[in-house]
């Protein structure tokens, strides 16, 4: 695949991400299955609670052995905030400082995705105070002062004006922002807005799990039937064309496949018009 969004920070970014949450034993596998059929994009987190972070490393290292070169992948992780964890296996000392939390997590994913340095490095959540997390953020922007973060992001941001602060305090500023995309935040239309003009790629996760109801829409039906493609692949190639980056975590081969072939087609004008209505409809 090589369909590619540049970044604010200059870091070309694959325009379908493969998500690796809740894979468990079944996370190298899957994950060198997706390189394999093409994904350049990985997204993971340094979070035993719910991803295998050491399992994804093994499966780039496979990958890399097979011919693959590792400039060819995109990597990015999380630093999740104690109160993500799971508190019987923190991967960092839960009474450190902030910055010392971050520096110890961020070691443990270089061991564990066996790299020396990550294209991206997101905040899994905004910590309950804004000194908090610009405390985070601070010990982020040294990481990538010192090269071993390409650029930063932050996820779970549903506050307009939290991405605002964040954004105006912030010596280097947020590259990516990940969220999920369902109707309860209004398919985040505000935070994309933001996300424009400071031109940060905004990833969406939960894209196809939460949304049955759009993928149901009489409108994407008609739009799969015209271009001989599945409803998820046209919504999916909607998001893409409307400047989103949409992670995936199907198991499926098939959807693998499917999912990165939706570069094969282009919906036109008019049909990404009437995909906007689906949006805003109440359904």
């Amino acid at each position: 695949m090589k369909h590619f969004v540049d970044s604010v920070a200059g870091v070309p970014i694959p325009q379908v991400l493969y998500g690796t949450a809740w894979k468990k034993a079944d996370t190298q596998r899957l994950v060198e299955l997706a390189v394999r059929k093409g994904f350049r994009g990985i997204d993971t987190a340094c979070q035993p609670k719910h991803y295998d972070e050491a399992a994804v490393g093994a499966a780039v290292t496979a990958c890399v052995k097979s011919g693959l070169v590792r400039g060819d992948l995109y990597l990015q992780t999380k630093f999740t905030p104690v109160p993500g964890q799971d508190p019987r296996q923190i991967p960092y000392d839960p009474r450190a400082s902030l910055a010392e939390q971050v520096a110890q997590s961020f070691a443990a994913s270089l061991r564990n995705l066996q790299t020396d340095y990550l294209d991206c490095l997101i905040l899994h959540s905004p910590l309950p105070a804004p000194q908090q997390t610009l405390e985070v953020w601070r010990a982020f922007e040294s990481l990538v002062d010192a090269g071993g973060a390409r650029q930063l992001g932050i996820s779970n941001c549903y506050t307009p004006g939290d991405l605002e602060r964040l954004c105006h305090d912030s010596r280097i500023k947020p590259a990516v922002v990940q969220n999920r995309f369902y109707a309860e935040t209004g398919y985040d239309r505000a935070i994309r807005a933001i996300c424009a003009r400071q031109r940060i790629v905004y990833q969406s996760f939960w894209t196809l799990t939460a949304n049955p109801h759009v993928l149901a829409h009489a409108t994407i039906g008609a739009l799969a039937s015209i271009h001989q493609r599945t409803p998820a692949q046209i919504l999916l190639r909607y998001l893409t064309q409307s400047g989103v980056v949409p992670l995936t975590g199907t198991r499926s081969e098939t959807h693998m496949r499917e999912d990165l072939s939706i570069f094969e087609f282009e919906l036109t004008g008019a049909e990404r018009r009437a995909m906007d209505k689906v949006f805003v409809e109440k359904h």
